[in-house]
């Protein structure tokens, strides 16, 4: 990202504007690179947009928390409040943005709702941005304790507006409680900020991840497991992974995970002995 976007200087709704403009402009390119892991730079911007959501309801669960709630649950188990909003994340970022892949991301609002506001916002006039901040302030007026509903439909729109197939959550991890009562310029000028911050975090993170992704790619030849490249792939595309999950048997799966670890190729996110779990 070059060094004046990042400095940002000048405040006025012009200013902004046009620092958002070259932000995306710079995340654009990014986010077509081969070499970066796209599936998991999402996964991990909607982690940052979860646990923002999260602690605009008053919750106290954080990141780890969330990976808890959502990556140790079994077939059946429920994953709580919080663990639902980061569900809610995820599934609005893994498939292109279409009316029937954001409903089971947001199960409280009705399709004909979905399809109004896509409608109206996503092929509507203005920037991306602008277009954006339009559904949050239009939803948050309908329903002010919606915030990651909001959220997520603002990241959803600005991504049709950009041309991009997936939903990159760019708003939800960079908006404050304050900025969502706002309205009009105001809250046009506080999602432009909130971009730039965004897509600045957005492309840090995705040159880490390229990094530990050739790592991943570098050592799986190496891997003599059976089901060890669907288990690479997994690492390749989710925030974190449970042993159990992975396409093995439970005792093959923790040696290839302390195999990974041992490498270099993936680390444990958790800190703990027991339940664990894994990501690059």
């Amino acid at each position: 990202m070059p060094s004046w976007v990042i400095s940002r200087s000048g405040d006025t709704l012009g200013d902004v504007a046009f620092f958002s403009g070259a932000a995306l402009g710079h995340l654009h390119i990014v986010m077509a690179r081969a070499d970066v892991p796209q599936g998991l730079l999402r996964e991990r911007l909607a982690l940052r947009a979860a646990e923002a959501s999260v602690a605009f309801s008053g919750r106290p669960e954080r990141a780890a928390d969330l990976r808890d709630a959502v990556h140790l649950l079994r077939p059946g188990d429920l994953p709580g409040p919080a663990g639902l909003i980061y569900q809610h994340w995820r599934k609005a970022i893994e498939r292109p943005v279409s009316i029937i892949a954001l409903y089971p991301a947001l199960p409280t609002c009705s399709e004909t709702d979905l399809a109004v506001w896509l409608g109206r916002f996503g092929s509507g006039p203005g920037g991306p941005v602008g277009r954006a901040s339009a559904v949050l302030e239009a939803v948050m007026s309908e329903y002010p304790r919606a915030e990651h509903v909001a959220l997520i439909l603002a990241d959803a729109v600005m991504a049709q507006a950009l041309g991009w197939d997936y939903a990159v959550p760019l708003l939800g991890g960079g908006l404050s409680p304050r900025d969502l009562r706002k309205t009009g310029d105001n809250l046009r000028h506080a999602c432009h900020r909130a971009v730039v911050a965004s897509a600045v975090e957005a492309t840090r993170m995705a040159a880490d991840l390229a990094r530990r992704a050739a790592r991943l790619n570098a050592v799986a030849p190496k891997l003599r497991a059976k089901g060890a490249g669907a288990a690479v792939e997994m690492f390749l595309t989710r925030d974190a992974v449970a042993p159990w999950a992975l396409p093995l048997s439970d005792r093959a799966a923790r040696r290839l995970c302390d195999r990974l670890v041992s490498l270099g190729a993936v680390r444990e996110v958790t800190g703990r002995d027991s339940f664990r779990l894994y990501g690059i």
